[in-house]
């Protein structure tokens, strides 16, 4: 009754099988994109039973990669890059070199060409954000040093997967001659320049102004459109007018973005359609699944998983140990690269279109993938035990860690940057009890070292905030600067304690309203306070300043 609708029913297929099956991943404790890749395989062509339309699930599916790029550039922080940059910047491009090597000598040895096996190396070299963030946040690591790096490192990753989707369909396009692919590769690097140019000029302007306009009407699900028809159409317009690709211009939509004050707002409405066209995208790369890759060519999977978890494993480790860091945390570091993941999918997705990859390396790169990821979690447990055993120990001992705070009656700081640590040096200058909440070990040393209480982690995990005693403290203050993270602070805060008093900052009206609706009974907005006090001073001029 329903064949007339294809689309309903890839749609229907696709969501009620991945809800299924990767409610069924979550709970053996494997990655819920394992249970999507496996709903794709069951209604793609190379398994009996209901056959979902390829074509329309490939064109949602790219729908998907829009909306995931878009809210990777939205979210993309080059401060978290750069404070770790001397480890994971050359760490990241020297490891991605190595299995860029290792996996394209597997693809030779298999017998493609040096293009078609570079690509299959690339694809190899960089993991997955999901897989590595749930890895960190299971085992407690996500805000420890290790963690930080390995952030950081996945960062410059993402940003040369970013280039990769430049070259990529030039090379595609095919070139004669070496000077010939210079040329078209420098013809695509104008192409690119004169893209950035225009969002940097015209778009960072513009896009925020519509925006800012649309929040205006106080409509909310326009807002929302407003979000999902600017990701798009900029992704689009790139496409046709720039001849970049979709996925390059959805990126840099979300880094424009991201620079506004209404960019909190636009991630909390755009992340419920973002998510439901990312697990749509999962599903359409497990329908190019064909299991027959395990039994027809057992030995050149085996290499390949061997190359995603051993060799990258190998190749972290060293370079992390080369740069005077723990063997403890480069364990850690190394176990949450060890596996494939979205990016990888994109760009044997890109491979297949303009016809570099054959289909056994496209077969062998998806199914690499979801074995890199359903074995991770084991060797993630077992190369992070001596880390978790370190910070537990440092834990007990008051070095580093949530260690519970047992005061009442005192004031929660949450960071530690230029307002945090100016607001809680005025708190204990005047004697007033005050904990410091930092996801910066440095920042914790210092403040223990100085003689006073800090607790290690972020603030919108529940037992960082009940370390510092959130059910006995008077007052929380929110100094965190980006609107995005302070939100879902006080939301937490609010949820755990109701009756707490919460004074959040801010940086225009957007702020204030947002944070006041997820709980704040404050928001302090740096400009107005200015203001205020100015007019004060002209009133009168013998009241101190600062």
């Amino acid at each position: 009754m329903l064949h007339h609708a294809p689309l309903l029913l890839t749609i229907a297929a696709g969501l009620v099988g991945a809800f299924a099956l990767g409610f069924a991943a979550q709970k053996l404790r494997l990655s819920p994109i394992v249970g999507y890749l496996a709903a794709g395989l069951l209604i793609g062509e190379h398994t009996p039973g209901f056959r979902a339309d390829l074509e329309l699930a490939q064109q949602l599916s790219e729908i998907g990669v829009i909306l995931l790029m878009f809210g990777v550039g939205l979210h993309f922080s080059l401060k978290d890059l750069l404070s770790v940059k001397k480890v994971a910047i050359p760490g990241a491009v020297v490891q991605m070199t190595l299995a860029t090597v290792l996996g394209t000598l597997l693809g030779h040895w298999l017998g493609w060409g040096w293009g078609p096996s570079l690509l299959f190396g690339l694809a190899l070299s960089v993991a997955s954000t999901v897989v590595m963030l749930r890895a960190l946040e299971d085992r407690g690591l996500l805000d420890t040093r290790a963690g930080h790096i390995a952030i950081g490192w996945l960062i410059v990753e993402d940003l040369a997967m970013v280039a990769a989707l430049v070259i990529i369909p030039v090379v595609g396009e095919g070139a004669a001659s070496p000077a010939e692919l210079a040329g078209e590769l420098g013809l695509a690097a104008l192409k690119v320049g004169a893209f950035v140019a225009v969002m940097v000029l015209f778009g960072r302007r513009a896009i925020p102004w519509i925006l800012a306009r649309v929040a205006d009407t106080g409509s909310r699900e326009l807002f929302t459109v407003g979000v999902l028809a600017l990701s798009l159409g900029v992704a689009v317009g790139a496409a046709v007018l720039f001849e970049v690709s979709l996925a390059l211009g959805a990126f840099f939509a979300g880094t424009i973005l991201k620079d506004s004050h209404l960019a909190h707002r636009a991630a909390e409405d755009s992340q419920p359609l973002r998510d439901t066209f990312a697990v749509l995208f999962f599903v359409a790369v497990g329908m190019l699944v064909d299991p027959a890759i395990v039994w027809e060519r057992p030995l050149a999977l085996l290499a390949t998983l061997l190359a995603i978890v051993v060799g990258k494993f190998i190749g972290a480790y060293a370079l992390v140990r080369v740069l005077k860091y723990s063997k403890s945390m480069s364990l850690v570091i190394a176990a949450s690269l060890a596996q494939i993941g979205e990016f990888s999918f994109i760009l044997v997705t890109l491979g297949g279109q303009y016809e570099i990859l054959p289909t056994d390396a496209q077969d062998l790169v998806l199914a690499g993938a979801i074995l890199s990821i359903v074995v991770n979690p084991a060797l993630f447990a077992w190369a992070s035990r001596s880390y978790v055993a370190k910070v537990t120990d440092d834990q007990a001992s008051g070095e580093t860690g949530p260690v519970a705070y047992v005061g009442e009656g005192h004031t929660i700081v949450v960071t530690f940057g230029r307002v945090g640590r100016r607001i809680a040096e005025g708190l204990w200058s005047r004697g007033m009890p005050a904990v410091v909440v930092s996801d910066d070990e440095d920042h914790v040393k210092e403040i223990r070292d100085a003689g006073h209480e800090a607790i290690l982690g972020n603030a919108v995990r529940s037992k960082v905030l009940r370390a510092a005693a959130l059910e006995k403290a008077h007052t929380v203050l929110v100094g965190i600067p980006d609107p995005i993270q302070a939100g879902a602070v006080v939301a937490k805060i609010r949820r755990l304690s109701p009756d707490v008093t919460i004074v959040a900052r801010g940086q225009s009206e957007v702020d204030h309203d947002y944070l006041t609706e997820l709980g704040a009974n404050r928001v302090i907005i740096g400009v107005y306070e200015v203001a205020d006090l100015m007019v004060a001073s002209a009133a009168d001029p013998e009241e101190p300043g600062v």
